[in-house]
């Protein structure tokens, strides 16, 4: 078995005239949380898309435990392994918080109903979702939609977790709170990959930073290095080097 949990070789993907994601190759090892930083339109969210079948590349290779599976259609990638968060979470208003997990387990990994129920238990209580699975996902905060919205990617018992800016919109306080819950999930053994603007949550979290620029790589290494560096404070921080 390959130490890569996940890889992208050469990934190119444009929409119209314009490249998007230019020959972009990333490696993730297994059991690491990666962090993916880079300004607004750097092509991150796209490369998500890539991995997950949303969107179909022009030209490279998602490679999954070694496996090719650059042809699969979305729903296969899920059962996989590959679970994936949004930026907005959209749960199933008029939904209960266990019912719209209910629909991760049996839809995302086809999980029969006694496995769906125990997956279900126990990642809302990874989640700490446990005291309000009977709560309309409607009435929830948005703390609390942004757990649900772990919740049901985590309930398609993925090998690999990508974290789409989960953390924006929070308080202080709240991306403090979901910080822990991840650090939490890394220590189930759950491979991350988080996309995140709030990069003090990154530093506190991650092992190591990809900075992606016009849809290419930057620069990666250790995370405060990488975030110190002139490259990524000219690029993405505005600013001069701390």
């Amino acid at each position: 078995m390959t130490d890569l949990a996940l890889e992208t070789q050469g990934l190119r993907k444009s929409f119209g005239g314009v490249l998007v994601i230019d020959d972009l190759s990333i490696g993730v090892n297994h059991g690491e949380a990666l962090g993916i930083v880079g300004p607004n339109g750097a092509g991150k969210t796209t490369w998500f898309n890539l991995i997950t079948g949303a969107v179909h590349a022009d030209g490279g290779k998602v490679i999954f435990e070694g496996k090719d599976i650059s042809h699969l259609p979305r729903h296969e990638r899920c059962r996989e392994g590959i679970g994936r968060t949004f930026q907005i979470p959209k749960p199933f208003q008029d939904m209960t918080v266990f019912e719209n997990v209910l629909v991760g387990a049996t839809h995302g990994r086809k999980m029969g109903e006694r496995a769906s129920y125990s997956r279900c238990i126990e990642v809302l209580e990874l989640t700490m979702l446990h005291d309000r699975v009977n709560r309309l996902a409607g009435s929830l905060t948005l703390l609390e939609r942004k757990r649900l919205e772990l919740a049901r990617a985590l309930a398609t018992d993925p090998q690999v977790l990508l974290l789409d800016e989960i953390a924006g919109g929070l308080t202080e306080a709240e991306v403090l709170e979901l910080m822990e819950t991840i650090k939490g999930l890394r220590a189930h053994g759950i491979t991350i990959v988080w996309i995140e603007h709030i990069v003090h949550a990154l530093l506190a979290v991650v092992d190591r930073i990809v900075v992606i620029q016009f849809g290419r790589k930057l620069c990666e290494g250790e995370p405060h290095a990488v975030m110190n560096s002139d490259e990524v404070q000219a690029c993405y921080m505005g600013g001069t080097p701390a």
